[in-house]
């Protein structure tokens, strides 16, 4: 996901939605004011107070919009290639997220906003409903692949757990350490977890 989602926006909410993502990604959660949302937008910030009573109100909002994004374009009814799916969720996580310039900025906000819900009850209950969100749509992809025999029998939720936890534990050190060359390892050992959890042989 990134800033594709909102070239094209359709009405004033999508806007102001887009403005703010990309004000977060350019400077981050600390400084992001109603102001900065309303000079993206170039109109004043009382179109934008209209809709949203305060800045936190809009960044959930932002958040629930990429949410509902991701799950659009990775959960269907029908999966016609568990694998090739499971490949691609796999390769966004950990393939492209901490290394990806386009991305990074807006990922490591999202981590400040986690670190929001230690103290902040709206922002828990987000992140508590984007993880399982993210975990459901691992495990129907593993589901799938174990009834097309694509996958070995395995605990789709307990797997996708698993890849979720390591995932934010992966941008965790991306972004608050300046150790390098261990991202790598990370990702190989994930595709051999992966080889020898869940692909069938």
């Amino acid at each position: 996901m990134g800033s594709d989602i909102f070239d094209n926006p359709v009405n004033t909410r999508e806007e102001i939605l887009a403005a703010t993502y990309r004000t977060l990604r350019d400077r981050g959660y600390a400084d992001l004011t109603m102001q900065a949302i309303g000079e993206e937008l170039d109109q004043s910030p009382s179109l934008v107070y209209h809709h949203y009573e305060d800045k936190d109100a809009l960044v959930r909002a932002c958040l629930e919009y990429l949410l509902e994004h991701f799950r659009d374009e990775y959960s269907y009814e029908t999966i016609d290639d568990p694998r090739e799916r499971l490949e691609e969720v796999v390769d966004w996580c950990f393939g492209t997220a901490g290394t990806d310039d386009d991305r990074q900025p807006f990922v490591r906000t999202v981590l400040e906003l986690r670190v929001q819900a230690i103290h902040d009850p709206a922002y828990r209950a987000h992140f508590t409903r984007s993880d399982q969100v993210f975990a459901e749509t691992i495990a129907a992809i593993i589901r799938a692949g174990i009834e097309t025999g694509d996958f070995r029998e395995c605990d789709p939720n307990a797997v996708a757990e698993t890849l979720q936890t390591v995932f934010f534990g992966m941008l965790s050190r991306l972004f608050s350490t300046d150790a390098d060359g261990w991202a790598e390892a990370v990702s190989n050992e994930v595709e051999l977890y992966l080889e020898s959890r869940v692909y069938a042989e």
